[in-house]
């Protein structure tokens, strides 16, 4: 077998039909005489001694999982523990004391004999790293059972202690182990080492862990949830040690497919490795082999194992759970199913008359891969044609094909370039069927259509694919499919060269823009010095104003000329000029968003620490005796706060923008966080407003762009500034808090770790050389206003201000001068619960912020019976109350056009 230092002319792909069966009759003819040539060409690539497998991972959440509902059943099921506990005893207390003698002998020995004999059983085989990986998983479970019985004995609930321990029987004044330090290591090692997967030594096992579990509850010495807890905690503790080391390779070799073959009654004489399909989606595929005979025509194979069949395998099970009506293939799927539901389709479209490879053989290779054998096909995929190849003829060759999978229920899921095969003769020949789909519904059969749409528009353009596909399928089947023409219907590979077109159009429109904002700027722009601003006043207004004109109405037609309308909008006003009655409302696919997803979890945590702080404080009496003077302040705060954010948004929009108007969009914005990240929704909300107000898209977005840039700076600096302010305020020294300290080597981290790692460092280069190419500029233009920088920066002050000054009489409303805290703490507090509340991903914060403020008034040093309540009017002020006028006031802007 050639594995390594392999020719160049070696390592190509799958070659010409043409050239692939001169070569097999010149290999026939080398090799007739000689048995058993086992020859792969090609560097096939070594395979890696371990393997991180999905299934060990899956097996390591579900273990945490059984932890935490075993431990809340404890905590709140008193009575169910007891109740079980005393039927156990029961029953166990009626054994003859023979039988538990004999019962904990044999257990308390053959414990520690038979992880020894099956350690003598691996290193006879040779097989010391599966040793290694059991000692490991002991050394960790013995640690994780020390914590568990420390935390057990000093820190749990009474209900959770009752359930694991009990007076032990030689000293009633001592508990059991809530966790049996001897039984979790060994559990761990016997998982680690694989002795559940061969079935003599399982059936050891299970008989030791009953002997010693029935011996340890008829004396007393542990209790129900005890034993179950320590099996937990071994066998997770396993799989989460072999996922983290990885479990060793157990993937089929070249040498292995050539015996294989001969097994189902070939004689191949040498084996071609293909180029592996890209690793993004279809990584699961399996490796493709061309195998030349001794005698007959060459073969195409297949190899799959569990390793690659478990590629995608989370990106398969969020597909399945997030999308409606219609999913990809099960996420957890035998090889024998795999093999079954390949062999399956390729017959059923040959049956249908598509053409698609012939499957002529199928055999395991060992316990953890298969093979499939198919008739040499050859050609090349429809990536690799060039495009005067791809002829009008060959786009309807291949919607015959689609039509007849479609004729018989057959949905292909998978119809991307490389699925599509052009032989020599320019047949079209679909292949990587194994994913497809038999008795397909109308949702799937609808959506292999756009695919190929998208498909064979990415290669030939919008008007060419739409009219190859109306000239087969007829307008209505592709009007039907209309729907379907979204992103997430489509394949994960033509997602992502749709997402990489969306960024090179929006680069040509904005150089565009930037290439007629230079040649339209006046002369006198040219000449004006940055570092002294030109007075307005000083210049012809009138001439100013016209200069503007002309610039906008440039950019505008730049604009116009530069803007270039997405493959998916192409194909839908092509289906439209045939049937435009069809519909184009896209269709509802999925069932939940991982935005959704991750607000309703953040939510809920938010949520949860929230009401611990909640449960012991009586607002009865606190509510009673709340200062109303302070709310009243509190709420004047906050109402004087959209007038501020009014001003820190206009400080950076050169035109003229009504104010009030501007006012009214802020308190729209308290209505829209509700529904979006704060951080989403306020920039959504006000590059909206902009460009009503007659500000141009680009400028929009930047003078946006540039609050939230002076805005960000401004928090900083703050957030430092009180900071150190905080830190003095109990020594009379100016030695900066232990708080700055850390954050500023935090800080200093993480730019280490940014600039280390190439990935995280073109992402910031390239989204500062955007920022600088946008926001940049728009600043030069405030820059020559020093009225309008002014109020940008004083309306972002006094913003801060606002809220700071509502917080801090939030606090003295529930408080009194012996619980007060100094502007400076509130301030800290605010900042940091503000900055958390921008990140979260919930609407509004919502539970972070919460969490946060609460969480900070108390380190500060304020009692926690006011500052929860301080944290909720100030959050009732801020974010709920104002949603009614925010709501009121977004409907009377969008009637106005000006949302």
């Amino acid at each position: 077998m050639k594995q390594q230092g392999a020719h160049p002319e070696d390592t190509e792909g799958t070659p010409d039909a043409s050239s692939r069966p001169d070569t097999a009759k010149q290999s026939g003819g080398a090799h007739r005489d000689v048995a058993h040539i086992d020859e792969v060409e090609g560097d096939e690539p070594l395979l890696p001694a371990r393997v991180h497998r999905p299934s060990d991972l899956m097996r390591l959440v579900g273990g945490v999982l059984a932890v935490v509902v075993l431990l809340a059943i404890a905590a709140f099921a008193h009575g169910t523990t007891s109740g079980l506990e005393q039927d156990i005893n029961k029953g166990t207390g009626q054994a003859p004391d023979l039988l538990i003698k004999i019962a904990g002998l044999a257990s308390s020995i053959a414990i520690l004999l038979v992880p020894v004999a099956f350690a003598i059983e691996r290193l006879i085989k040779r097989d010391g790293l599966r040793i290694a990986d059991g000692v490991l998983a002991a050394v960790l479970a013995h640690g994780v059972t020390l914590a568990t019985d420390l935390w057990v004995a000093r820190a749990a609930p009474d209900s959770i202690q009752d359930a694991l321990t009990q007076p032990s029987p030689g000293d009633i004044h001592a508990l059991t182990d809530p966790v049996h330090g001897y039984l979790a290591p060994v559990i761990a090692y016997m998982t680690a080492v694989g002795m559940s997967r061969r079935p003599r030594w399982r059936a050891v096992l299970w008989v030791v862990l009953l002997l010693d579990a029935f011996s340890m509850l008829v004396t007393g010495y542990t209790t129900p949830f005890s034993i179950i807890l320590t099996v937990l905690i071994g066998w997770t503790v396993a799989y989460g040690t072999l996922y983290a080391v990885g479990s060793p390779n157990v993937r089929p070799t070249g040498r292995t497919l050539m015996a294989g073959l001969r097994t189902v009654g070939f004689r191949p004489v040498t084996a071609s490795r293909e180029e592996a399909v890209d690793a993004a989606e279809g990584g699961d595929r399996g490796r493709r082999y061309f195998v030349t005979l001794e005698d007959g025509p060459p073969l195409d194979v297949t190899v799959v194992d569990r390793e690659q069949q478990a590629q995608g395998f989370f990106y398969r099970a969020w597909r399945n759970l997030a999308l409606r009506g219609f999913a990809t293939r099960r996420s957890l799927q035998s090889l024998r199913q795999a093999l079954e539901q390949e062999a399956l389709l390729a017959y059923a479209a040959i049956a249908a008359g598509a053409n698609a490879p012939k499957l002529i053989a199928t055999s395991e290779l060992g316990p953890d891969a298969v093979m499939l054998v198919y008739e040499h096909t050859g050609g090349r995929t429809l990536d690799s044609l060039d495009d005067e190849e791809i002829t009008d003829e060959l786009l309807r060759d291949t919607w015959h094909q689609v039509m007849a999978l479609q004729s018989r229920r057959i949905a292909h899921r998978r119809l991307v370039g490389d699925a599509i095969l052009v032989d020599r003769s320019g047949t079209v020949i679909l292949t990587d069927l194994r994913g497809g789909e038999i008795a397909a519904g109308d949702l799937l059969l609808r959506m292999d259509v756009s695919q190929l749409l998208v498909t064979l528009g990415l290669r030939v353009g919008a008007e060419r694919a739409v009219a190859s596909a109306l000239s087969v399928l007829g307008p209505d089947a592709v009007a039907d499919c209309l729907p379907m023409l979204q992103p997430i219907a489509l394949s994960r590979s033509t997602r992502a060269t749709l997402r990489r077109l969306a960024r090179e159009r929006a680069e040509r429109e904005r150089e565009a823009v930037l290439e007629a904002s230079r040649h339209s700027r006046p002369a006198r722009a040219h000449d004006a010095d940055v570092s002294r601003p030109v007075v307005l006043e000083k210049a012809d207004k009138k001439a100013v104003r016209a200069e503007q004109r002309a610039e906008k109405r440039a950019i505008d037609e730049a604009l116009d000329e530069a803007r270039e309308e997405d493959l998916l909008s192409q194909i839908r006003q092509e289906v439209l000029r045939i049937r435009p009655q069809a519909p184009v409302e896209p269709a509802r696919l999925e069932r939940v968003r991982p935005r959704t997803l991750i607000s309703l979890i953040a939510g809920a945590i938010g949520a949860y620490f929230l009401l611990t702080q909640l449960t012991h404080i009586e607002f009865g009496p606190l509510i009673s005796n709340a200062e109303w003077g302070w709310v009243a302040a509190a709420v004047l705060f906050s109402a004087l706060s959209y007038v501020a954010a009014a001003m820190a948004l206009l400080g950076f929009v050169p035109e003229r923008v009504p104010f009030p108007r501007t006012v009214a969009a802020q308190v729209a914005g308290s209505f829209v966080k509700i529904v979006a990240p704060a951080a989403v929704g306020g920039v959504a909300l006000n590059t909206r407003f902009l460009q009503r107000a007659g500000v141009r898209p680009g400028l929009a977005v930047a003078s946006v762009g540039a609050s939230q840039l002076f805005g960000l700076g401004c928090h900083i600096l703050m957030l430092l500034a009180f900071g150190y302010l905080t830190g003095t305020e109990k020594t009379p020294s100016l030695s900066p808090s232990r708080t700055v300290i850390g954050g500023l080597l935090t800080v200093a981290v993480l730019v280490l770790v940014v600039t280390s790692v190439p990935f995280l460092r073109k992402f910031v280069v390239t989204r500062v050389r955007s920022l600088f190419a946008g926001v940049v500029p728009r600043m030069l233009d405030v820059l020559q206003r020093p009225q309008k920088l002014v109020t940008g920066i004083g309306g972002m002050l006094l913003l801060t201000a606002c809220f700071v000054m509502c917080l801090d009489a939030s606090i003295r409303a529930f408080g009194d001068e012996s619980t007060s805290v100094s502007i400076a703490s509130v301030a800290v507090v605010f900042l940091a619960g503000n900055a958390l509340g921008s990140a979260a991903p919930t609407p509004g914060g919502v539970g972070a912020v919460e969490a946060t403020l609460t969480v900070g008034l108390i380190a500060v040093g304020l009692p926690k019976e006011v500052a929860a309540p301080a944290v909720l009017l100030f959050r009732l002020l801020t974010l709920w109350l104002p949603v009614l006028p925010g709501w009121l006031a977004f409907n009377h802007l969008t009637r106005k056009a000006a949302l």
